[in-house]
């Protein structure tokens, strides 16, 4: 088993819940990457058997840190119509009913309407050119990833924040909507491109928007990912970033996958 598929591994309970555990392989400085939890709740939704639709919204609330231990999901589909879904989710660790994880998640059957990109696709050197990312030490999950940037400026005092980068699993996977969420928290925290002063920082909250379908994932297949961000706001304890993820259609040309936001906490 791909080491992605089984750090999501979910086991369905008798009481609708389903039962999941962390891994090491997916670690950050304390407790897991947050884009593994978020492909974790999503995963929570895919298998279950009333999902209507693919994904096309996923907001994830991180309430407090996750340990190193099993834990519960329980969904909630909270209403279908016509042609979507409304769900909830939940992450709960050890006897307590508080969540230390919440979701919130759409889903609907596309339809083929009339369509525009108005944002227009990074240009980006070949993959093979690019460097990977220079890490700090106790973090595991950047060596889940092939992270190749064309320019590696993290860490320094920049005028802006905007980098761009390929990224993919380390150990080549066909992408689908899990692997895809997972990749969209792969964006470093624009903070540290705007001041190289360390500082904890938390993610506390982070959207994903998916712009394809699982044909068109797979379609992609093993390939790079062209994946470009940039902060907006640093403002009294919190910022906000957002980014673009990019791939291949079926016919080579540029494609948009997901747009993604999240509100991180800083000291």
């Amino acid at each position: 088993m791909h080491p992605f598929d089984e750090a999501i591994r979910l086991e369905p309970m008798p009481d609708g819940s389903l039962r999941g555990h962390t891994s090491e392989l997916y670690w950050n400085f304390v407790g897991p990457y947050g884009g593994i939890t978020a492909a974790t709740m999503l995963q929570g939704l895919l298998v279950d058997a009333r999902r209507l639709g693919e994904p096309v919204q996923l907001t994830v609330n991180f309430a407090a840190p996750l340990t190193e231990s099993e834990f519960r999901l329980k969904p909630r589909l909270q209403r279908t119509n016509r042609n979507s879904q409304h769900w909830s989710i939940d992450l709960l660790q050890g006897e307590s009913e508080e969540a230390v994880i919440s979701a919130l998640a759409m889903f609907a059957n596309r339809r083929d309407t009339w369509s525009v990109t108005d944002a227009e696709p990074p240009a980006m050197p070949a993959p093979e050119t690019c460097k990977q990312a220079v890490l700090r030490e106790g973090m595991a999950w950047p060596k889940m990833y092939a992270l190749l940037y064309p320019e590696w400026r993290f860490g320094q005092d920049n005028p802006e924040s905007y980098s761009k980068a390929w990224v993919r699993d380390a150990t080549p996977r066909t992408l689908d909507f899990a692997s895809l969420t997972s990749i969209c928290d792969s964006f470093f925290p624009r903070l540290f491109l705007r001041r190289p002063q360390f500082v904890p920082i938390g993610t506390v909250s982070m959207n994903v928007y998916f712009h394809s379908d699982a044909q068109a994932l797979a379609d992609h297949g093993e390939a790079h990912l062209a994946c470009e961000g940039k902060g907006q706001i640093y403002s009294r304890g919190f910022f906000d970033q957002e980014a673009r993820v990019w791939g291949r259609n079926a016919a080579g040309a540029p494609a948009p996958l997901a747009t993604t936001q999240k509100v991180v906490y800083k000291e």
